[in-house]
C-alpha cells in the first residue's frame, strides 16, 4: 500500500551533521504530515541531539543504519551522509521497501549512481536527489519562461559556481575518497543541474576539462570560514569544463572554492536561445528582441506575487523541495528532481574529472 493523503510519513534520518540540521531536518519539522521517528548517525552523540530537536522522546535512535532499515514502519529515509556512501545505503533502502531522499550529488561516480537509479526501478520506490537550487524564486521563474518557449532553443548556457575563498573547513569536505572531489562535485553539481533543467537536455556527447590543485597549500588564505589544514586538502580548489550535448548545444561550467577573482556567483546559469535568454548575473534578467527593439525583463521577487509549482512565493528553496518531495508520495506524482536527471550530472561531473586527469575528451 502507498501513504495515502491523510496518512502521516514516517521517515528516517541517515546521518544527522550539517546538511541534515542545516536543511533537511528544519524543512521537514514544518510539514503537519511528517514525524521523523528514526535517527542514525555514527557519532550516537549527534543523533541524541537530533532526537532531541526534531524528533519525540520515543524516537529510535541508531549507530547503524541497516538497524534502522529493518524498522517496517518507517516510510522514507532521507540520506544526509558524505558522499561516498550515498550509493551503497540508498540502495539498501529502496531494497528495504523506503522511498529514498538522497542529499547531492547522486554518487562519487556514474558506476554507483547507476546502481541507485537501477534499485530505484528494480522495487519501484520513489528516489530523489536534494538539488534544492531548484526550488529558488529565480529558477522557478526561469523554468517556467522556459516551458513557455521564451527562450525558444537554447543552444548556448554557463553554469557557475564561483566562490573567491571560501573554503569549507568542516566534516569530510577536504577529503578525496568521501567526497570523490572538491568544489566541482559539491556547488559546480547545483550549478550544472539548474542548467541542464532549464536547457530540458539530458543527452550528453562529450567533454573536455581541467581541475587545479594550486591554493590548497597556501598558508595565507584569507578563508571565509577561517583556515584549512592543508594537509587535509586533497580536492580541487577549482575546476572547469566545456560540455557538447547531442543537439549540439554547449555549456561552459565553472566551479571554485578558491580563485582569485571578485566576481563571484553562487550555483547560477545563464541560458542563451534562438528567442531570448536569460542569467542571473544581477537578479534574473530575461532579454529579447520585441517590436524590433531589445528588451530586458528583471521581475521583482520582493513583491507579493502567485504561488510557484509547489509551495509559496518567497519561501526559502529548502522548505520548498521538502514539500514537493513529501506531495509526491502522497499523490504518486513524480518528484521535481528525477534519479534519471541526477545521474546524468553525475555522468557529467565524472566526465570532466576524467577528461582533467587524462589530459583528453571524454566522450559518453
Amino acid at each position: 500500500m502507498g501513504i495515502g493523503p491523510n496518512d502521516i510519513v514516517r521517515i528516517g534520518i541517515i546521518g544527522c551533521g550539517g546538511i541534515a540540521n542545516g536543511k533537511h531536518m528544519p524543512s521537514l519539522k514544518r510539514l503537519p504530515n511528517v514525524k521523523m521517528v528514526a535517527f542514525c548517525d555514527l557519532i550516537e552523540e549527534r543523533a541524541l541531539k537530533a532526537r532531541a530537536d526534531y524528533g519525540t522522546p520515543d524516537c529510535a535512535v541508531y549507530t547503524d543504519y541497516k538497524k534502522l532499515l529493518e524498522d517496517k514502519t518507517i516510510d522514507v529515509v532521507h540520506v544526509c551522509t558524505p558522499n561516498r556512501s550515498h550509493s551503497f545505503i540508498t540502495v539498501d533502502a529502496l531494497e528495504a521497501g523506503k522511498h529514498v531522499m538522497c542529499e547531492k550529488p547522486m554518487a562519487i561516480n556514474s558506476e554507483e549512481a547507476k546502481k541507485m537509479l537501477d534499485a530505484a526501478k528494480r522495487t519501484g520506490k520513489k528516489l530523489t536527489i536534494g538539488y534544492q537550487s531548484r526550488q529558488r524564486d529565480d529558477a522557478q521563474y526561469m523554468k517556467k519562461e522556459c516551458l513557455a518557449g521564451t527562450f525558444g532553443e537554447i543552444y548556448y548556457a554557463k553554469a557557475l559556481a564561483l566562490r573567491r575563498r571560501a573554503v569549507p573547513t568542516w566534516g569530510v569536505f577536504l577529503n578525496e575518497y568521501e567526497q570523490g572531489g572538491g568544489p566541482l562535485i559539491d556547488i559546480g553539481t547545483h550549478a550544472l543541474d539548474l542548467t541542464l533543467w532549464m536547457m530540458d537536455n539530458f543527452k550528453p556527447k562529450y567533454c573536455i576539462g581541467t581541475t587545479y590543485k594550486k591554493l590548497g597549500k597556501q598558508t595565507e588564505q584569507g578563508n571565509a570560514w577561517g583556515n584549512w589544514d592543508i594537509n587535509k586538502f586533497t580536492v580541487e580548489d577549482s575546476a572547469f569544463g566545456m560540455i557538447v550535448m547531442e543537439n549540439g548545444a554547449t555549456i561552459n561550467l565553472e566551479s571554485s572554492w578558491a580563485l582569485n577573482m571578485l566576481d563571484t556567483r553562487e550555483a547560477i546559469t545563464t541560458i542563451c536561445g534562438t528567442l531570448g535568454g536569460a542569467d542571473m548575473l544581477d537578479g534574473l534578467r530575461i532579454n529579447g528582441i520585441r517590436n524590433n527593439l531589445q528588451y530586458v525583463l528583471k521581475p521583482n521577487f520582493h513583491a507579493a506575487g502567485a504561488a510557484f509549482y509547489d509551495g509559496n512565493a518567497g519561501e526559502a528553496p529548502e522548505h520548498r523541495e521538502a514539500y514537493q518531495w513529501i506531495q509526491s508520495l502522497i499523490n504518486d506524482t513524480t518528484p521535481c528532481v528525477t534519479p534519471e536527471q541526477a545521474y546524468t550530472v553525475t555522468r557529467i561531473l565524472e566526465g570532466i574529472y576524467t577528461s582533467s586527469k587524462t589530459g583528453d575528451i571524454f566522450r559518453f
